[in-house]
């Protein structure tokens, strides 16, 4: 999903549908310019949030009327100043069970107030720039917390839909649940479970029908029918307006560290959700995307004029917003309308909403909670080993509460995060056969966390067996290194070889007087069998001296067998019958190029014919060229070729010599080898392009050469009988490169000069 550009100035918000975003140099649109669209939107979220920011309030034990403040200053401020274009603000279930709280602990008021100071906080947090930061909370932690809150929800309005009073915490209602059932207000539980009912089955009725929110035609039909069946039953009751409700904040008297904890756990919960529903609703449309800082920003300004005119907390809620979404908004207007009319129905008919029996809101707060509980969030914490992560946080946010079951289900995060991180696997492998050794594979974040599992693992290879240890890290410390390095010794005092294997991303070596850090994982090739052979030489050398060349062979096809074959199997399956090249690669025999190394080519992808200075003739002298030519352009049908020589090149120090009259005594063949590459070094005398060009550059008089000697090569596949006309024809591109061996890096080479095919280094040092 394309994110915003925090770093940016803020951008000029999109009006059109969406899917379509304004091009470069568009005028702002109007407020009126998407009125077509907006306008029937805003009617339908005005009837979904009506409803739920009755029930909400009553839920939180909050003036009714501090519901509708806080769905149209939500709607109004929000949606003018907020970084969403589609998403709808108001008050919201994720909140309920803080402001139940803080209303029974600092009363009406000073809760008011606490809105306000944590407007003042998102505020602060938009203008630092740190929306994206207030993202960084584990995504189970976030849906648990909502679950935790759904249950709480639950098991509160059970009591109210029962005709009874809630308690002040989960555990209490859960204890005092049986009384409740006990002693049930018939009419009352029959309301509610008509609002519960009539929701559930609301979704299997006609379309037709279902243009109607659900919500509302639940709660607007049973409170009809409780008028006719049920005139006794408790309904909401608040006296004037939504005028005569504002109420001004006060300030706490005393216990300020409490006020300033709420302060702080009403800022962060309400911008987590803020912000976590803005992007899910950025998912759910083709249009702008959502500027977090910003958002942060208009949730804040919302906060603050909703505290200060006594409303609840505010944030952006998802159930609003899908509906506005799916109802064809196409900019922030539609969410500015459904304030207003949340403010205009609550100024003119606030006798209708007394009507509403609370058992029906309750019923409606019930589905509500249910919802919150998402038995995919439950699986899909098991599938990825996150089930005591949420388990835990929904306990302790029903048991404790959210505050306090947040931050644990984040320390619980943290440390899971911190083991799976740090806990290196180390496991040791017997020998499957009485000649081969003892294989210890140690994989992941090196440390010192796992120096007690490395220790025990180590000690577990019997003595003067002989070990190899394959490490693949992605992370080594020192101390890491010393423990591995004291077995390693010890080990072999015990008359055992021991043999290191590097395949992570950072090298054993570093560790020894380096700061560990984490490096760019490597590619194909391994390094060279000298690094990690048991010779003389190699950092992981064994002290018994060298091992036969062919013994260094077999144990690289050991290492290919153990490491590599299995993965290289799926590669070279559509090769077994035939093979299909596209470039034929003339290289030096040189040990030290590697065709595929340089053009990242894996099985199949070359035909190499490498020989001495990566010549090529046009005489007929030389069959195996001439056979290679032959089979690569007739019978392969290759698309193109390749003559690759490299710098410090052996042979072109020959020819240099054979110049000055100290060849060296080679025998017959290498002397007639040099017949193929002396008129390069004329070619160098006589001031070639290719020459002058490498000059200029920097390079010296011998790469010089080499470089002479592709841009030679190149001519006589033009005069080939075989690749002469297949290249005149255009069937076939003839390129040259040259190897830069002390830089690594590759250099185009064609008869008229050079070209550095790294940006990086087109002006050489």
């Amino acid at each position: 999903m394309p994110q915003p550009n925090d770093s940016a100035t803020v951008p000029t918000d999109s009006h059109s549908p969406p899917g379509k975003n304004l091009g470069k140099g568009t005028a702002k649109p109007s407020f009126l310019s998407n009125l077509g669209a907006d306008l029937p939107a805003s009617l339908v979220v005005f009837l979904v949030a009506l409803p739920l920011s009755l029930g909400i309030a009553a839920a939180s034990g909050a003036p009714v009327m501090a519901g509708l403040i806080a769905a149209a200053v939500g709607g109004i401020v929000a949606g003018s100043l907020g970084g969403s274009p589609l998403q709808v603000s108001g008050p919201a279930a994720g909140l309920t069970v803080v402001v139940a709280g803080l209303v029974d602990e600092f009363g009406w008021a000073v809760t008011c107030a606490i809105t306000v100071g944590a407007g003042v906080v998102q505020l602060l947090m938009g203008v630092s720039r740190i929306g994206r930061a207030a993202l960084a909370v584990s995504p189970v932690v976030v849906k648990a917390m909502l679950a935790g809150i759904g249950i709480t929800i639950i098991l509160q309005q059970l009591h109210v839909l029962l005709g009874g009073q809630a308690a002040g915490s989960a555990v209490e209602n859960l204890t005092a649940l049986p009384a409740a059932i006990t002693n049930v207000e018939l009419h009352s539980a029959l309301l509610g479970l008509a609002v519960v009912a009539i929701l559930m089955v609301w979704k299997y009725l006609p379309a037709a029908v279902r243009k109607v929110p659900g919500p509302l035609a639940a709660v607007v039909a049973v409170t009809a029918l409780s008028v006719a069946v049920a005139p006794n039953v408790e309904r909401i009751s608040f006296s004037g307006s939504i005028f005569d409700a504002i109420a001004l904040p006060s300030l706490p008297d005393g216990n300020w560290r409490a006020a300033g904890m709420a302060v702080i756990t009403v800022a962060l919960i309400a911008s987590i959700e803020s912000l976590l529903s803005a992007v899910a609703v950025d998912k759910m449309h083709g249009g702008s995307r959502t500027n977090l800082n910003r958002e942060l920003v208009g949730q804040g300004s919302a906060n603050v004029v909703s505290g200060m005119l006594g409303g609840l907390p505010v944030t952006g809620v998802i159930v609003r917003s899908a509906t506005n979404v799916e109802a064809g908004a196409a900019s922030r207007t539609s969410a500015i309308l459904h304030g207003v009319w949340v403010l205009v129905f609550s100024a003119l008919f606030a006798g209708l909403i007394q009507l509403i029996p609370l058992s029906v809101l309750a019923g409606l707060l019930l589905v509500i909670g249910a919802k919150l509980i998402k038995v995919a969030d439950i699986r899909t914490s098991l599938r990825t080993g996150e089930l005591l992560v949420y388990s835990v946080t929904l306990v302790c946010v029903v048991v404790l509460n959210l505050l306090e079951g947040v931050m644990i289900g984040l320390a619980l995060a943290a440390l899971c995060v911190l083991w799976r991180v740090l806990r290196a696997q180390i496991n040791a492998h017997a020998p499957a056969g009485p000649d081969l050794p003892w294989r210890v594979v140690i994989a992941g974040s090196c440390s010192f966390f796992a120096l007690p599992r490395l220790n025990r693992v180590l000690h577990s290879v019997p003595e003067g067996q002989d070990a190899v240890v394959e490490l693949n890290a992605d992370y080594l410390d020192h101390a890491f290194r010393e423990a591995l390095v004291a077995w390693q010794k010890q080990h072999r005092n015990s008359g055992a070889s021991v043999v290191l294997e590097e395949h992570g991303t950072t090298a054993f070596t570093d560790a020894e007087d380096n700061t560990p850090q984490r490096q760019d994982p490597r590619e194909f090739p391994l390094p060279p069998r000298t690094s990690w052979l048991p010779s003389g030489d190699g950092p992981t050398a064994d002290d018994d001296g060298g091992q036969p060349p062919l013994r260094s062979i077999l144990l690289g096809i050991d290492k290919y067998h153990r490491r590599h074959a299995d993965k290289d199997r799926p590669l070279v399956q559509d090769l077994t019958e035939s093979q299909n090249p596209d470039t034929l690669f003339v290289a030096c025999v040189d040990s030290r190029v590697n065709p595929n190394l340089i053009t990242s080519s894996g099985p199949g992808d070359l035909l190499t014919l490498r020989n001495i200075g990566n010549v090529v003739c046009s005489d007929g002298r030389d069959a195996s060229i001439d056979s290679t030519l032959s089979f690569a352009v007739k019978a392969l049908s290759v698309d193109s070729i390749v003559i690759c020589g490299h710098s410090n090149c052996g042979a072109m120090k020959a020819v240099i010599a054979d110049a000055e009259g100290s060849a060296p005594a080679l025998g017959a063949g290498f002397d007639s080898w040099l017949e193929h590459a002396r008129p390069s070094y004329s070619a160098l005398l006589a001031g070639h392009p290719v020459a002058r060009a490498a000059e200029a550059e920097g390079y010296s008089r011998l790469d010089q050469l080499s470089m002479v000697n592709i841009a030679l090569q190149l001519r006589k596949l033009e005069d080939h009988p075989v690749t002469g006309p297949a290249l005149a024809s255009g069937r076939v591109q003839a390129t040259g490169l040259f190897y830069d061996i002390c830089t690594a890096r590759v250099v185009l080479v064609t008869p008229e000069g050079i070209e550095q095919l790294d940006p990086s280094m087109a002006v050489r040092s």
